[in-house]
């Protein structure tokens, strides 16, 4: 906290009591992502111990009685600010801490740590029966981690006076509602069959894959250059393996995990980079707030949005891809046809009805989002159980995409959110897609030569841009406010659905 900020005693207390809990949630973090990258099986039971000894602490820490006296003293306080340089930041961290304090006195404590090791031990479970495709080894670990998420949904909906699914969805997208996901998935819903169709027909012939094998060190090297190039700082983080591909630890040491396919370098690649765009984003949060609650990310459509928009916004373009070829041909010691520019770029704009949500297209990626999110509200409101979920997962996909998974590894299996206990979390990928392109289009009038500099390799001018507009702005302001002071405007889909007519049919 800066150090010129004025002797206000319940502030203060509030943010050294910030600070601590800051710290527990990092080692938290990093405990979660040894479990998932390096930790030997053997010791996953005592990590889930650790994890749910910490969680049950920070929530002691969080909601004793003492916060929310600190807190109702300094909504007076705030008061008396003036016009002090740091007052936006400080009343936005009050807001923050506001609303986390909220979440956390709904619940009780054992159900905070049941929730902890639920989550951890079902993980486990779910790592092993998605490989064998055995849904029904975590189908009973699954339907008590649930029970518990519903339990967890109903005291916040009745402390924060919200339906069951918005109190989930509140803790990764702040002040977001179903009804406003609803609108807009309905609208995406309605345009993205006939607009699928359109650019299917319009496809010409299948593209050449690249032939491997293609040794996981080679593509550890081409990963690391990526983030390189991107501007991922190093002496900051590094890229492990894991099931799911994912970003995590802190600001200060953020760790990013892919997993490989000898056959197939393509599909780490773009895994390296969605999550070298969450990495950047947390590298690149305000210095001086980092322990406290303004200084983190504003939410998880606007995480979300930064890793698309280098995955899809800037690194599918076909500017980066022409610069980007030569690299992998080096690296990869490819040669032939399927290694020209052309066929690159027709691959990596290539639409298809997949099974896979990691794997997926821009065009077809809003229909695997849709899907889990009505599937995962139907779960959170006891109107469908766990039993169901495969026939109803299948069903979804047939009616959404028109492809039926032949198995429950590459349909409801493949995904760890809800294993880890993460639910109200999928809306926050098509929210995120939409913003990014938003933000994309916003840089590029903004930023002269964006395009020519990202051709050349420079990313310098777009992650100067985003360190501006997003990345130092943390949570000072709303997530509304955020997008309409960087693009003029708050969320519409219109940007997003002109991107893909321009992207996959030529238009405008």
């Amino acid at each position: 906290m800066p150090s010129q900020t004025p002797l206000l005693p319940a502030l203060d207390s509030l943010t050294k009591r910030f600070s601590r809990l800051s710290a527990m949630e990092d080692a938290q973090a990093f405990l979660h992502w040894d479990m998932a990258a390096v930790m030997p099986d053997g010791g996953a039971e005592t990590r889930s111990n650790q994890i749910a000894t910490l969680t049950g602490l920070h929530h002691d820490l969080l909601t004793a009685p003492e916060v929310a006296d600190w807190i109702a003293a300094a909504e007076g306080e705030i008061n008396t600010l003036g016009d002090h340089p740091d007052a936006p930041w400080l009343m936005a961290n009050l807001r923050e801490i506001k609303r986390t304090h909220a979440h956390a006195t709904a619940l009780p404590g054992d159900l905070v740590e049941a929730l902890s090791r639920a989550s951890n031990a079902c993980e486990r479970i779910w790592r092993k029966a998605r490989p064998a495709n055995d849904f029904a080894s975590v189908r009973e670990p699954l339907a008590a981690l649930l029970s518990l998420v519903r339990q967890s949904a109903q005291a916040k909906s009745e402390a924060l006076g919200v339906d069951l699914y918005d109190a989930l969805l509140d803790e990764y997208e702040p002040g977001g509602s179903s009804a406003r996901v609803d609108a807009i998935f309905g609208d995406l819903e309605a345009f993205l069959p006939g607009f699928l169709q359109e650019v299917l027909d319009r496809q010409g012939a299948e593209p050449a894959l690249p032939q491997g094998p293609f040794p996981i060190d080679l593509q550890k090297e081409l990963g690391r250059r990526a983030m390189e190039t991107l501007g991922f700082d190093f002496n900051h983080g590094r890229l492990d393996v894991s099931a799911h591909p994912f970003c995590g630890g802190s600001p200060r040491d953020v760790r990013l995990t892919t997993r490989y396919d000898e056959a197939d370098f393509t599909k780490a690649l773009m895994g390296v980079i969605h999550e070298t765009g969450h990495a950047l984003y947390e590298q690149g949060l305000p210095e001086a707030w980092l322990d406290q609650p303004v200084g983190r990310a504003r939410g998880m459509s606007v995480h979300e949005s930064q890793s698309l928009l280098h995955e899809m916004q800037a690194c599918r373009s076909a500017e980066f891809i022409a610069y980007a070829t030569p690299v992998w041909k080096e690296v990869l010691g490819g040669s032939g046809p399927a290694w020209e520019v052309e066929n690159f770029q027709r691959l990596y704009t290539r639409v298809n009805r997949g099974f896979i949500r990691v794997d997926a297209d821009e065009v077809t990626y809003p229909a695997h989002v849709i899907l889990r999110y009505r599937l995962e509200k139907d779960l959170i409101e006891g109107k469908m159980e766990v039993e169901h979920i495969p026939e109803a997962w299948n069903a979804a996909m047939e009616r959404l995409l028109g492809v039926t998974p032949p198995t429950d590894t590459v349909g409801c299996l493949q995904d760890i959110h809800w294993y880890d206990g993460a639910w109200g979390y999928f809306p926050t990928y098509t929210l995120g897609a939409m913003t990014a392109a938003q933000l994309f289009d916003a840089a590029r009038t903004q930023v002269p030569g964006l395009m020519e500099s990202i051709g050349t390799g420079n990313f310098a001018p777009l992650l100067g841009w985003l360190r501006e507009n997003i990345h130092r702005k943390g949570c000072l302001l709303t997530t509304d406010e955020l997008l309409t002071q960087a693009t003029g405007r708050p969320l519409e889909a219109s940007v997003f659905e002109r991107h893909l007519r321009r992207r996959y049919l030529g238009e405008g």
